[in-house]
């Protein structure tokens, strides 16, 4: 069987057919400047410990200030418009390394100290497992040592923000 090798370009247009869950990672670098990103990479993968992993990409400033500080911390964001402006922000190449969160309303994480996006749907503060090459990313292995979940008002449930096909969304009930 004859097999044609698969271009990035092609593996892209195909994977943005898929939906990933938008997550800011964030960490304090050196000096104690915080670094941040948007992430659609990432998934939980063990419950004994707890573990997660989130993919950044190799030349990425916060990758390098991950590995520097030993911990990061993942805001998974809801479908809202201030979280929306906070992933299209983040996501934006080229923004300034300095003041990247201003704009942005965080906390400093109880456990580890790195910026905590208000309003998340969740919020894990992890410490550096493992990391691994993966092509032009690295997957980054965090044992979750902090944790908080939202609590909406008058038990209204919000909707995880995903990201598929350029564009951003949340999910709809799908009814049998």
């Amino acid at each position: 069987m004859s097999s044609t090798p698969v271009s990035p370009e092609a593996f892209r247009d195909a994977t943005r057919l898929l939906a990933g869950h938008v997550a800011v990672v964030a960490t304090l670098g050196r000096g104690g400047a915080p670094h941040a990103i948007t992430a659609t990479s990432w998934t939980w993968v063990s419950l004994d410990p707890p573990l997660v992993l989130v993919c950044l990409h190799e030349d990425a400033r916060v990758s390098e200030a991950v590995e520097d500080s030993g911990t990061f911390a993942l805001s998974a964001l809801g479908a809202d418009p201030a979280s929306t402006a906070t992933a299209r922000w983040l996501a934006t190449g080229g923004r300034p390394s300095l003041g990247q969160l201003d704009r942005v309303p965080h906390r400093p994480g109880p456990v580890t100290g790195d910026p905590l996006v208000d309003g998340a749907l969740l919020a894990l503060e992890c410490t550096v497992a493992a990391r691994h090459p993966g092509g032009d990313h690295v997957i980054v292995v965090g044992e979750v040592v902090g944790m908080s979940a939202h609590d909406p008002a008058g038990g209204a449930a919000l909707r995880p923000l995903l990201y598929s096909g350029r564009e951003y969304h949340t999910l709809a009930p799908v009814r049998a």
